[in-house]
């Protein structure tokens, strides 16, 4: 039987490490929602098919959207990152162990923010949680390494098959006399998915942390039957969509301005390449990252003679791709040996 949302609440009243965790995961929710979900309309705003404050209505409202919808009906996102780490040593020790991973989750993409970098909280997710667990039980052991085999698979789905997908719709595009008046309503359509496929991968992510949280509270971490209660998923979806509303102007001028200058045809080939790619992943249920897949797209656009792409800003973006993970894991380790040492 799913946990109400009144049950919740009483859990966290009395245990505040799961509190200090809930509140941590929301703060990441926000961030994710303000750094990530901008690429998805980075596209829209550059090429002016939507104002910027209108852009970042449309994708709060498909984030939304798409959380809803999609965690109803596949939730193997939300298993993976549920069960990527075991975490032993009782509740108390556990539950500060993984408020420690959501700290280091908002510290890193704080960090990649500031610098107008996007990052990928779904890749800092996962590393900051293996890296908590691994600092509670003092050693790797307790990392599932099937379930990062999926998060590693999805790397290279949003990579490679993002650049190829990206390549490929540009090259079909060429050949395709486009109007005006077509390309906005495509534009708008294609940030639109984009944004509703952020939602369904990113939202589960968040969901499967809370059931986790909730999950050690309770002295248990098994897997058992997966239910997702409909107000969790509303909770994901709101706190993700008032981030993408508090903006991400830095991460679109990166991505849309100094990485590679798009005009309306190559900003709608890049949401093509985009949209298969996310939603092949969705289906096959592998965690992989809007950032990565976004960024990757307009690449593969740039390369099949769109705008030539700045290659010296992509190097900066793939650098901090590169460091995430055990840049994640070990700011991770160590902030869950300070939490527990506290």
């Amino acid at each position: 039987m799913p946990l109400s949302f009144f049950q919740f609440l009483d859990q966290m009243a009395k245990n505040p490490a799961l509190l200090g965790t809930v509140l941590l995961t929301l703060a990441v929710l926000l961030v994710n929602g303000w750094t990530d979900a901008p690429n998805a309309i980075a596209g829209a705003v550059v090429t002016e098919a939507l104002p910027f404050r209108s852009a970042v209505l449309l994708a709060a409202v498909c984030n939304l959207l798409g959380v809803l919808c999609v965690t109803s009906v596949n939730a193997s996102v939300a298993e993976t990152v549920y069960s990527i780490a075991a975490f032993g040593g009782g509740p108390k020790a556990a539950l500060t162990a993984l408020c420690a991973a959501m700290a280091s989750i908002v510290l890193w993409a704080g960090l990649a923010w500031l610098f107008g970098i996007p990052t990928s909280e779904s890749h800092a997710l996962v590393a900051g949680i293996s890296g908590a667990a691994a600092a509670l039980e003092g050693s790797f052991s307790c990392i599932r390494w099937d379930r990062w085999g999926k998060v590693l698979l999805g790397l290279i789905m949003s990579t490679a098959t993002g650049f190829w997908a990206g390549r490929a719709a540009q090259t079909r595009l060429k050949s395709v006399r486009l109007s005006h008046h077509t390309v906005i309503p495509a534009q708008l359509v294609g940030a639109a998915s984009i944004s509703f496929l952020h939602g369904a991968q990113d939202g589960q992510k968040f969901i499967g942390v809370f059931l986790l949280g909730t999950a050690l509270a309770q002295g248990r971490a098994d897997e058992g039957v997966f239910v997702i209660p409909l107000w969790l998923m509303a909770l994901c979806a709101l706190f993700m969509a008032l981030g993408t509303l508090m903006g991400g102007k830095k991460i679109i001028d990166t991505v849309g301005r100094d990485m590679v200058t798009v005009g309306p045809r190559e900003s709608l080939a890049a949401d093509l390449g985009s949209i298969l790619c996310l939603l092949g992943a969705t289906l096959l249920g592998l965690p992989v990252s809007t950032t990565h897949t976004r960024t990757s797209a307009l690449l593969g656009v740039g390369s099949a003679g769109g705008s030539r792409p700045d290659w010296r800003v992509a190097g900066k973006i793939v650098l901090v791709w590169l460091l995430t993970f055990p840049g994640c894991m070990a700011i991770g380790f160590w902030m869950a040996r300070v939490f527990l040492a506290l």
